[in-house]
């Protein structure tokens, strides 16, 4: 299993202990009198540094002046045990040289020397994530907000970042100071999320509810930033409503993908839909006028929401000095990469009954408003429930029969991808037994049987295969073994993406990078061959698992107990 049994703690204790009765003492390699190359070289191989003389420059460098070196060589026995046990030894101490570059490094080693826990904490930092170590790199006063109470040993909730995103930016004037503390957050949040993570304090459903928490609230925020900036420009967007009245036009932004159902990624990109409550009326000056907006003088709600559409899908994708806030992926809404980004709610309500296809009703049972008007969010789910569920369509063996077809037409569009990249059995997210493949077999039964089963109709991945077996669709033992293979599919995902912050689903295809993901994922350090072994069965066996239930009903739906059970509950 990837997930010890054993406490974090006494685990952590445990091999320290074993680690320093078979590790040499480090300190000659700083402190001897009279150098030994061979000497130096065969201690740093004992903590399974690699690339020895870098190893060897990268301690001379960190060592510095007399009194510095001392207060190094203090620590060091520690700190290599540390980074012996990470994924990456060697980049541990190129981050370390790093880090202690930025900072008064003699002052930061006493504080090290009385607090052993956050040395070992930026040891498995360094050792494990490129992308969080370079956040720790660009500002080390993070250090010490890591360690302030309850930072890491509680899960971030929704409400507290939303306070502290609100401190972060309240006493802000101009719009580009608010979007650059917003990116400043995401990466505080980012580090406290990770590190969790890495330290086994998080499962994996408590990270990607806080990574989804956090997307919602940074898109929000932006959103609010923007929105802000374009009324002063244009006015305020109004319509008549059925009382003839003009009311502001309510905008709304609806997450689809795992951002819609609560279970974000590290380097996700966020699927993002924009509309708006009416296609008809204008901006109008607010009440008392504005210098830049002659009464009588504005532009359509059509051109507005467009502008305002464009300008957050900007604010959100552009790096600055302070990084980025999200990627965003706009292929999900209405025509797909070409056409508006806004449109209205009743441009939606015509595209859908003209020109849905099924894996739009696949996306739209994740979908969830995440910024904006909730009440135009929830006429947009509203809306869309007809086209999701088939609100006309009799559930019979013919129509389960053609839309398994074309959910599995979908599906084998993308194993022929897969395969022609020859990452058909190493992504873990579209390759054979993958999350695609849970989340294909969730969804379709849900479209199914949603409009007659409507408990059914659960945004998360896991909730929907809770919801199955309370429904006698599933079997307690199946939906335990998916549930397994998703969490170890989610977490293997996760260390893939930590890395190096980039949205990667790829095994690697090396022995030594298979090694330093099993350790990532948190199984043992002692024998890393065996680790990596341990990891590669049991990715074989969670896959195994998955594509069996997955083709048993989509490969051959005539003969599935699951379908017969599914005509049954229509029925």
């Amino acid at each position: 299993m990837s997930r010890s049994s054993v406490p974090q703690v006494l685990q952590r204790a445990r091999h320290r202990a074993q680690n320093r009765a078979s590790k040499p003492d480090p300190t000659p390699v700083l402190l001897a009198a009279k150098r030994n190359v061979e000497e130096v070289r065969a201690i740093l191989s004992a903590y399974g540094l690699r690339d020895l003389d870098q190893a060897d420059r990268n301690l001379d460098a960190m060592a510095g002046d007399p009194t510095q070196r001392r207060r190094l060589a203090e620590i060091m026995p520690m700190m290599m045990e540390s980074i012996s046990r990470t994924a990456d030894p060697d980049q541990a101490l190129n981050h370390w040289e790093r880090f202690l570059g930025n900072v008064a490094p003699t002052t930061f080693l006493d504080y090290l020397r009385g607090w052993p826990r956050m040395l070992d904490l930026l040891c498995v930092i360094f050792g494990n994530s490129d992308a969080l170590a370079f956040t720790l790199i660009r500002d080390p006063t993070l250090v010490y907000w890591l360690a302030e109470e309850e930072v890491l040993s509680r899960p971030p909730t929704r409400k507290g970042m939303e306070e502290a995103l609100r401190e972060s930016i309240g006493h802000l004037a101009s719009k580009e100071m608010k979007l650059d503390a917003l990116r400043r957050f995401r990466r505080r949040e980012m580090l406290r999320i990770g590190v969790r993570d890495l330290l086994r304090l998080a499962t994996v459903q408590e990270t990607t509810a806080s990574l989804s928490d956090l997307a919602c609230l940074l898109i929000h925020a932006a959103y609010e930033i923007v929105d802000s900036d374009l009324k002063r420009q244009y006015g305020i967007p109004m319509h008549r409503n059925r009382q003839g009245r003009w009311v502001e036009t309510k905008f709304t932004v609806i997450g689809m993908g795992k951002l819609g159902g609560h279970e974000l990624n590290y380097s996700s990109d966020v699927d993002l839909i924009y509309l708006y409550e009416s296609h008809g009326g204008e901006t109008r000056a607010p009440r008392g006028g504005h210098a830049a907006i002659p009464a009588g003088v504005g532009i359509s709600n059509e051109e507005y929401f467009e502008i305002l559409a464009r300008e957050l899908t900007r604010v959100l994708i552009e790096p600055t000095r302070e990084g980025h806030v999200f990627r965003v992926d706009l292929r999900l809404r209405a025509e797909g990469s070409v056409g508006q980004l806004a449109r209205s709610l009743e441009e939606y309500r015509r595209y859908y009954t003209a020109r849905g296809q099924v894996w739009e009703r696949l996306a739209l049972l994740k979908a969830s408003p995440v910024a904006g008007s909730d009440e135009v969010g929830r006429a947009f789910l509203k809306l869309v429930k007809p086209f999701v569920l088939g609100a006309r369509e009799k559930i019979d063996r013919d129509r389960v029969l053609a839309i398994v077809q074309d959910v599995r037409t979908v599906k084998d569009l993308i194993d022929a991808k897969m395969t022609d990249r020859g990452h058909a059995q190493r992504n873990v997210k579209l390759g054979t037994g993958g999350i695609r493949e849970i989340e294909f077999f969730v969804q379709t039964i849900q479209i199914l049987l949603g409009r007659k089963v409507p408990i059914l109709l659960d945004r998360s991945t896991l909730g929907s295969l809770n919801r199955l077996a309370q429904k006698n669709l599933l079997s307690i033992e199946d939906r335990d073994a998916l549930t397994a293979a998703y969490l170890f599919l989610r977490d293997v995902e996760h260390k893939l993406q930590m890395v190096h912050d980039l949205q990667t689903h790829v095994l690697p295809e090396s022995s030594e990078e298979l090694e330093r993901c099993a350790v990532r994922m948190g199984y043992d350090t002692l024998d890393r061959t065996t680790a990596g072994k341990r990891f590669s069965c049991d990715h074989a066996h969670h896959t195994k698992v998955v594509h069996d239930q997955f083709f048993s009903f989509l490969g051959h739906p005539e003969l599935s107990p699951l379908l017969r059970a599914a005509l049954k509950s229509a029925s």
